[in-house]
């Protein structure tokens, strides 16, 4: 009886980190978040990167969170992935992945089309919130007037 418990309890493990790995963001979750950040940054910039920079508004859902950067300089003003909040202020085209992809200066480029224009960057390393381990990540980007913004899907 206790081995059958035992082996039940595994199985409801096994199923449940299963589960979870299927929760991520989709690309088309990613697509309508970004949608819904351009629409709140030109209803009001200030609150709406504040918003992203907290999680608030639904603009933290599970694995997708927004970012944003400055046109200008590529410094990073709103980032909603809890873990890294040490990159705010950081100018963007400076960052590699862990297999030293500069995927920076690919989102940075991507700010730069015209407003409206939406680009998708692919195939860099960056970690999911909650966990610190570095894996293949999307992000579509476009600008906002004086930032540009994203949101990203892990793969």
């Amino acid at each position: 009886m206790l081995r059958t418990l035992m082996i039940a309890a595994a199985a409801a493990l096994t199923l449940s980190a299963a589960v979870f790995a299927d929760q991520g963001g989709t690309a088309e979750e990613a697509r309508a978040m970004l949608d819904k950040a351009v629409a709140a940054v030109k209803a009001d910039k200030t609150k709406a990167l504040d918003m992203f920079n907290k999680g608030e508004g639904g603009f933290l859902d599970r694995d997708l969170y927004v970012f944003c950067n400055k046109t200008t300089d590529g410094t990073i003003v709103a980032l909603g992935n809890p873990n890294a909040k040490r990159l705010l202020g950081t100018d963007v085209r400076t960052l590699k992945d862990s297999n030293g992809k500069a995927y920076g200066q690919s989102i940075f480029a991507a700010g730069q089309k015209p407003e409206g224009q939406i680009t998708e960057i692919t195939g860099y390393l960056f970690p999911r919130p909650g966990d610190p381990k570095p894996v293949p990540k999307n992000s579509f980007v476009t600008n906002v007037g004086d930032v540009y913004c994203g949101v990203g899907y892990y793969k």
